[in-house]
């Protein structure tokens, strides 16, 4: 076990660990530590606590200190700049007639940096942006593609719920969504019924999908062939997934009737789900949500690319820090032997 602190940098953003050193840190207070990006102001999300060792990433970075007054008057200044930021960036994107969306602007905590967010329907050669805004800002400066997801998460919003989206609030991560989580809930393939703010499907479909997967085990499908408890036969008109009861059409007589029995007094043999004949309308709405999908899957794999190319930018800075010369510095070297 090792004594961790968890801090998140962002509403809803990912929880990073910490080293607490001896700090009495509690869930809500500002703290500041160093990350790959530099000098960051953070929240944290709990107590000091323990966790398994395999749930970290080690060496933990260790907490510099829990933020002062000063602090916190610096990171309301940056919140400021960066709206000037943000406004001094879209000029400049009208400017250089780049075809991309800026979604949001953000200063590191000691200013080292200054990054932004934006997203394009492909790539964008913003070199000669970059330079236009480093002469401006007077300090780094990264322009990071998002996906759809992201700029939603960053902006928020309400859903069809009525209520603040779920990635804005709450989720810290974007888990994958497909149309068989649908399915399996019996809810519309309508795409505009379950597709969220950002266009894509729900992610609140992920949040009831293992308790549905499980309820559905113990019922029989729309369409199978059951045996009642007298011993007849009876085909499955519809199933309450949730009570955990299905409709039967039997015969009673020369009629057919339909009555309500437990799963648990049913005896079946449950058959796998097979679609039913499709109306063209129908094909169209499961085209759409594929597309859905394939966006989904095309966002997340991008993502893993930018992560990737972080991860190698970091490694690369913190080999130079270890005492690797850089391509400068080697260069200096040469002409001091050359003389």
């Amino acid at each position: 076990m090792i004594k961790v602190v968890g801090i998140r940098f962002r509403t809803a953003g990912k929880i990073y660990f910490f080293d607490p050193l001896e700090y009495d840190i509690k869930r809500g207070d500002h703290i500041i530590v160093e990350t790959a990006r530099g000098v960051e102001y953070g929240t944290a999300v709990s107590d000091v606590r323990m966790v398994e060792d395999d749930k970290v990433v080690s060496p933990l970075k260790p907490v510099i200190r829990i933020a002062t007054e000063k602090d916190d008057a610096q990171q309301a200044a940056n919140t400021e700049k960066e709206k000037e930021a943000f406004k001094t960036c879209l000029t400049k994107i009208r400017a250089h007639g780049l075809d991309m969306k800026l979604i949001d602007a953000e200063y590191t905590f000691d200013n080292n940096k200054v990054l932004f967010y934006f997203t394009s329907d492909g790539r964008v050669d913003f070199r000669e942006l970059v330079k236009d805004l480093a002469s401006v800002f007077r300090t780094r400066i990264e322009l990071r593609q998002i996906g759809v997801r992201d700029e939603t998460k960053i902006l928020g919003g309400i859903g069809i719920c009525g209520r603040p989206l779920c990635c804005h609030t709450h989720l810290s991560d974007f888990n994958p969504v497909s149309i068989k989580m649908a399915k399996e809930q019996g809810l519309s393939l309508n795409p505009t019924k379950i597709s969220g703010v950002c266009g894509r499907l729900m992610c609140c479909l992920n949040h009831e999908n293992e308790t549905y997967e499980e309820l559905n085990k113990h019922l029989p499908n729309v369409g199978d062939t059951v045996t009642l408890p007298d011993g007849a036969k009876g085909e499955v008109h519809s199933v309450n997934v949730l009570r955990q009861k299905v409709k039967v059409l039997v015969d009673v007589g020369d009629d057919k009737e339909i009555q309500e029995y437990l799963a648990d007094e049913l005896k079946f043999k449950r058959s796998f789900k097979k679609d039913k004949n499709l109306s063209k309308e129908e094909l169209e709405e499961i085209k759409e949500l594929e597309k859905m999908e394939q966006g989904d899957r095309k966002d997340n794999a991008e993502e893993e690319k930018n992560n990737q190319r972080q991860r190698n930018n970091n490694n690369n800075n913190n080999n130079n820090n270890k005492g690797g010369k850089g391509h400068g510095q080697r260069n200096k070297d040469k002409k001091q032997r050359e003389n």
